[in-house]
């Protein structure tokens, strides 16, 4: 039986999964100290066919005459006038879970003017967290999903080739250690969606299958979980945290997109009991031009000319049966229905929802994209 979700687009289409699924915690949320850790660097890409930093980006050249004093290279910045290197940034995540020589996927994005970063090769660069800190190093070439062509005036690009991806270029060399347990012996699972009800929910399933005092909820957001007594035991406990299923309590909401004309609602969302009128005026003007000739033209002066008359009419059709109906207490899955045999469109029951809300008929969270 059709229950749990509405989904009404064009041409009023119901669509309802079924009701009281249950999710696993490992969809509801995360442990507290488990987190991507964001890197950053600035380097130097090379390689490039003349479509790099001009010779004017004093940065370029005072990176790259920097990279050159690297290798017994003392060449002034001013003397530097290649084209075909650009300074870049560089972005990774680094996982809570990562090893000494783990693989991190590699973001390059221009700083200067360079024109493309295609072709190109990034030079070792250092990845640093916050703290300062070095934990990866990222080098490799650079993949670029576009190009820019320019020749006589004449320009084809696509994409942003200035942004481009080094896979697996980073190189983890400091391990992250994510201690996810407290001083008080407590792990906290943090819930992506805070409700009180869906902690509480998590809290019982949690002492139900682990026994009693095992869990607590802390607030709508977290729920306290006690460690096991040996941390080699963590590893197996945390997955059997994570496989346990609770059925998420939802607040009622209605969506609403007015550019597409999309409504979703949950189909156990109240509406008190209402009257409904719904009637529909359609105004149209047509205009009809004619020409006014003046006789005997040929003996006319120069004054005398062609005179181009619009005749305008104006038409209002008012429909004399109006959409009527009256719903008893009731669901938004009900009224789509009844909204849907009365033939009403798409649009006009988006305005109807937003009429319902504003009466305070309608028990729900109206969200309007």
């Amino acid at each position: 039986m059709l229950k749990r979700f509405a989904l009404l687009a064009i041409g009023l289409l119901l669509v309802v999964p079924s009701h009281g699924n249950e999710v696993r915690l490992k969809e509801l949320g995360r442990f507290l100290g488990w987190r991507d850790n964001m890197l950053v660097g600035y380097g130097i890409v090379t390689g490039l066919a003349g479509s790099g930093d001009s010779p004017r980006n004093r940065a370029t050249r005072q990176a790259l005459s920097n990279a050159l004093s690297q290798f017994d290279f003392a060449i002034p910045a001013d003397q530097v006038q290649s084209r075909n290197v650009a300074v870049v940034m560089i972005s990774a995540s680094l996982p809570p879970t990562a090893n000494v020589g783990d693989k991190l996927d590699v973001t390059v994005t221009s700083i200067g003017d360079a024109r493309s970063l295609a072709g190109g090769s990034l030079m070792m660069t250092a990845l640093k967290a916050p703290d300062k800190r070095v934990y990866a190093l990222a080098q490799g070439p650079v993949s670029v999903g576009g190009y820019r062509y320019e020749a006589n005036g004449n320009l084809v690009q696509k994409n942003h080739p200035t942004v481009g991806m080094v896979p697996s270029g980073g190189t983890v060399e400091i391990p992250i250690q994510a201690d996810i347990v407290a001083d008080n012996g407590y792990l906290t699972f943090v819930l992506k969606d805070a409700d009180v009800t869906t902690a509480e929910r998590i809290a019982a399933r949690l002492n139900a299958a682990f026994g009693r005092d095992t869990a607590y909820s802390k607030d709508a957001t977290a729920v306290a979980i006690r460690a096991p007594a040996s941390r080699a035991q963590m590893n197996q406990w945390l997955a059997r945290i994570e496989g346990l299923t609770v059925m998420p309590d939802r607040n009622a909401r209605v969506v609403v997109n007015e550019r597409t004309g999309t409504v979703v609602a949950g189909s156990d969302v109240r509406i008190d009991a209402i009257s409904l009128s719904h009637g529909d005026i359609r105004v149209t003007v047509e205009t009809e031009y004619t020409a006014s000739q003046p006789n005997f033209i040929g003996y006319a002066g120069p004054e005398v000319r062609s005179l181009i008359i619009g005749n305008s009419k104006l038409t209002v059709d008012e429909k004399t049966k109006a959409a009527v109906a009256t719903f008893p207490n009731t669901t938004v899955s009900d009224l789509v229905h009844g909204l849907s045999k009365m033939n009403v469109g798409t649009r006009d029951t988006i305005a109807i929802l937003q009429a319902l809300k504003a009466a305070g008929a309608l028990h729900a969270e109206l969200i309007i994209q």
